[in-house]
């Protein structure tokens, strides 16, 4: 069993990796690129590859927070939001977390408008994400915030639909962050 003092690390793999060659580092990333979905994903998207870099990110998304329930597919808010983590450590555009989050948020109240909450996880997840969601507009330049703060609006509607406060939580939110 390998101890943390001997596990390797990325100062390991630098040092192995000052040793290859131009071939040698493509072979590496080409064998990196057929190992998984999720490294061609980031690759794609951090390589501007492709008509939409958010398309993956958003698939996932859609299928761990509205999972197809006659299939007895779960949810997994985790697994949601690991896909827009992917993304930030791919490329993070403040445009592109953005939609990631707003998508986030319209997928799961949507999910619990249509089906219910799964647990009270599920809707305290949904609410955090839509505070993250807002400070990230914030960020954006005014001309791209309206669409999105609509979005979100929407989703606030669908909030007070949902119960257990989620809408009234998000009505806070909005008021706190942009002041109505």
């Amino acid at each position: 069993m390998a101890t943390k003092k001997n596990a390797p690390s990325w100062i390991d793999v630098k040092a192995q990796l000052a040793d290859f060659d131009r071939a040698g580092l493509l072979t590496l990333v080409q064998d990196l690129y057929a190992a998984s979905k999720d490294n061609q994903a980031f690759l794609h998207t951090r390589l501007h590859l492709g008509d939409d870099g958010l398309k993956p990110y958003k698939t996932t998304i859609d299928r761990w927070l509205w999972p197809n329930v006659f299939k007895n597919q779960d949810t997994s808010v985790a697994k949601a939001k690991k896909a827009i983590a992917d993304y930030k450590k791919a490329l993070g555009t403040p445009a592109g977390l953005a939609e990631l989050m707003v998508f986030y948020c319209e997928q799961a109240s949507g999910f619990a408008s249509d089906v219910g909450l799964p647990d009270d996880s599920y809707g305290e997840a949904l609410v955090r994400m839509f505070e993250q969601a807002l400070k990230v507009i914030e960020s954006l330049p005014e001309d791209q915030r309206e669409t999105m703060l609509e979005r979100l609006d929407s989703v606030c509607d669908a909030g007070h639909d949902i119960g257990y406060g989620v809408g009234d939580s998000m009505a806070h939110l909005i008021a706190k962050h942009l002041g109505s």
